[in-house]
Parts: structure tokens; C-alpha cells; sequence
């Protein structure tokens, strides 16, 4: 049983929460995921505060997966990040930051900090589409795998 199980929040796979607080990086990423993955629905979060009080109220549907910006006024996305990992019932929720951050060091920080995945958003639109779909395709195989099915049979 898995800790959401165990936690008696729904998860919703089609369900992605992105936490970006740009309007032009919102717009992008709502048409390249349309694009490439039009069943899937996103939740826009613009404050990285928001965050655990969504995903920790009562009643909540758990997305399968966060895309989460860096960079952010306010609470940032490593703090964010850092605040997800440690509460128990969603630290096994995939976290992929999606930043314009190069720096390697912020790089290792999220990876220390539990970033499934740290990923840099190309400026070129068809780049950052195809990096969007790659990433959510990636992510939902995992999900979808072998391990999944086994478990099953």
C-alpha cells in the first residue's frame, strides 16, 4: 500500500499541478501540454505558499506529478520542494523542477533535496514543448511500468 493509499488521498494521474508564478510561462506550458497530452489536466499554483495547504487539505486530489518553477518570489520552489519531502504523506509524490536555472549548483540542491527530476526550460517554444512531453511521458511510464504491473499480477 502505497503512503497516498495509506493517506486516503485520492491520487489523479491526469492530474498535473504546476507551481509557476509567470504568466508567459503559464500560457507556454498550458499549450505545449494541450498539445502533446490534451487528456491531461493542470492546476496552476502562482505561489509556492499555496502549495501544501492544497495538496494537504481535506478531501484533496493529489496530482500525479508537480511541476514546479525555481524561481519565485516568496517561498521558493526549493523551499517548496524541501517542505513537500518532508511531510510523510507526500513524499512519494514526483516533484520535477522545470526551471531557467543553469546553475549547477542549484541543480544539486534540488536533487539533495528530493527533485525527481531537474529540468531546464528552453526558450525556443517547440524545444520546450517537446522537453514537456519527453518529461510527462517519461514520468508516466515509470508509473505504468513493469514494476506497476507486476505488483498487480
Amino acid at each position: 500500500m502505497t503512503s497516498s493509499e495509506q493517506s486516503g488521498a485520492a491520487v489523479h494521474e491526469e492530474l498535473i499541478m504546476v507551481v509557476e508564478d509567470s504568466d508567459e510561462d503559464v500560457e507556454a506550458i498550458d499549450r505545449a501540454i494541450g498539445r502533446s497530452h490534451p487528456g491531461t489536466r493542470l492546476e496552476f499554483v502562482r505561489s509556492g505558499a499555496d502549495v501544501l495547504p492544497r495538496l494537504t487539505a481535506d478531501g484533496a486530489t493529489r496530482p500525479g506529478m508537480v511541476l514546479l518553477d525555481l524561481n519565485m518570489p516568496g517561498e521558493s520552489g526549493l523551499d517548496v520542494l524541501r517542505r513537500l519531502r518532508a511531510h510523510p504523506d507526500l513524499a512519494d509524490l514526483t516533484v520535477v523542477v522545470f526551471t531557467s536555472s543553469e546553475d549547477p549548483a542549484e541543480a544539486d540542491a534540488c536533487y539533495a533535496a528530493g527533485a525527481d527530476s531537474y529540468i531546464y526550460k528552453p526558450i525556443n517554444f517547440a524545444l520546450f514543448q517537446t522537453v514537456l512531453r519527453q518529461t510527462l511521458d517519461y514520468w508516466r511510464s515509470r508509473k505504468d511500468g513493469p514494476d506497476r504491473g507486476a505488483a498487480a499480477g
